[in-house]
């Protein structure tokens, strides 16, 4: 009787005993949940929460599990390719897996799982580093959202200010941060002060294996791109 694809041993790259162990935990926790659920769904995200992920995968704690991690020891758990995938097919799904990417595996109806992922977006503050997505400039003249007390910060973060009858006033019109520029700690700290999210986090589902068929969900892919081992 040949031997089961999923019974054969994993091999990992060279690492401290701790850290070979921790992937050696990830790729037998995935497995027991590809052999526990029906589906499982690579997703991609943006400007990652983890309190709010967090809050988002309390809907699937009856019915499915989320993996985040190294997308190769991810792939590993699944199979690379053909010859040691650990489910037929499901090497496609491995192959998408790189980027900011997770894995959903689940017995939760198709149908549900897309209005979640689909329906989800949650505004927040934008990170030091990370991209601005608009320009923001603050026009000359009082700033009667601030109060006294915030003037001597305020010029630490670089912005023209004094204060005028007990009123922080701008001096010449400031740029705040610059679209498709990377956010400065001080512009990061002033878009907070200011109350303006910039950043969006967002989960895309980008496949869909399951063991009678594969579904793409992200423009642009094809079935070509993956089926090949």
């Amino acid at each position: 009787m040949p031997k089961s694809k999923r019974d054969r041993p994993v091999t990992l790259s060279k690492t401290k005993k701790k850290g070979r162990e921790h992937k050696e935990g990830i790729v037998n926790g995935i497995r027991e949940a590809v052999e526990k659920y029906s589906s499982v769904y690579v997703f991609s995200f943006e400007n990652m929460r983890n309190i709010k992920f967090k809050e988002f995968r309390q809907q699937f704690r009856h019915n499915g599990r989320f993996f985040l991690g190294s997308n190769k020891v991810m792939q590993v758990a699944l199979g690379r390719s053909a010859s040691d995938e650990m489910r037929p097919g499901i090497f496609k799904a491995s192959k998408l897996l790189h980027g900011d990417a997770g894995l959903l595996v689940t017995d939760m109806p198709k149908e549900e799982v897309e209005s979640l992922f689909n329906a989800y977006e949650d505004s927040d503050f934008s990170r030091t580093g990370s991209t601005a997505v608009e320009t923001v400039e603050l026009k000359e003249g009082p700033l009667e959202q601030f109060t006294h007390e915030m003037e001597p910060f305020l010029r630490k973060q670089g912005m023209p200010v004094r204060l005028n009858k007990g009123t922080v006033e701008l001096l010449s019109d400031f740029v705040v941060c610059e679209e498709g520029k990377p956010l400065s700690p001080e512009s990061s700290r002033i878009l907070r002060l200011l109350g303006i999210k910039l950043a969006t986090f967002k989960l895309n589902l980008v496949c869909r294996w399951s063991p009678n068929d594969f579904e793409l969900y992200r423009e642009g892919l094809d079935l070509s791109d993956v089926e090949t081992s």
